[in-house]
């Protein structure tokens, strides 16, 4: 089975830095038609899957999620429509279609959006949806049970004392994202037998002040 490594999550990396140099991970940026294509509950679950599960099918997808098999592979073709996900070709059969998610680094810039009315419901959704998922993921992991060894190694932090202007706050995301690349395995690799699937979360962002801040 190929392996499709995404740099970020395929529901999207929020105003993202550009990717360090020598990359060769092919970039795309998510455009006003792309964004209402994937702004949906169910297509941003069924991207979610593939992207962290490997290639599925309609009817795997659809018990996994509890929902009809034919709303299942009609927003799986939409997915592929915008260029999110496509065909496993050489696998399955004419009624049976194999779908994996395109291997890329997804940026949203949310500035690309401003001046643009008709995209503010699909950009509010979308950010909604991530943002629940990613506190969903946490919350999840945090809630199961692990040995020694994983509980010792995973990481929830905060800093919260930091002030910087959004130059700093830019650079110190820029370098983050470095980090991740340099960590990211090879998909072409053979994966360590005691490895496990890792989702890492970078989350930065300006505060408001309070109190006469």
């Amino acid at each position: 089975m190929q392996r499709v490594l995404c740099i970020c999550t395929l529901a999207g990396m929020i105003d993202a830095p550009e990717p360090p140099a020598g990359s060769d991970r092919p970039v795309r940026v998510i455009d006003a038609r792309s964004l209402r294509g994937l702004a949906h509950p169910l297509r941003m679950r069924l991207l979610d899957l593939l992207k962290l599960d490997g290639p599925a099918t309609s009817a795997g997808l659809s018990e996994r999620l509890g929902e009809k098999t034919g709303t299942v592979s009609w927003h799986l073709r939409l997915l592929a429509e915008h260029g999110f996900i496509e065909e496993e070709t050489g696998r399955g059969t004419r009624r049976e279609r194999w779908w994996r998610v395109v291997a890329s680094r997804t940026v949203l810039n949310t500035a690309d959006f401003r001046e643009d009315p008709g995209s503010r419901g699909a950009l509010s959704l979308y950010l909604d949806e991530l943002v629940r998922r990613n506190f969903r993921r946490v919350a999840d992991s945090v809630g199961e049970e692990w040995d020694d060894r994983w509980r010792g190694a995973r990481s929830v932090s905060e800093w919260t004392e930091m002030r910087m202007t959004p130059a700093q706050l830019h650079a110190l995301n820029e370098e983050l994202t470095a980090v991740v690349e340099r960590h990211a395995p090879d998909p072409d690799a053979e994966p360590d037998p005691e490895a496990l699937p890792v989702v890492v979360q970078i989350q930065s962002f300006p505060r408001k002040g309070r109190g006469g801040e």
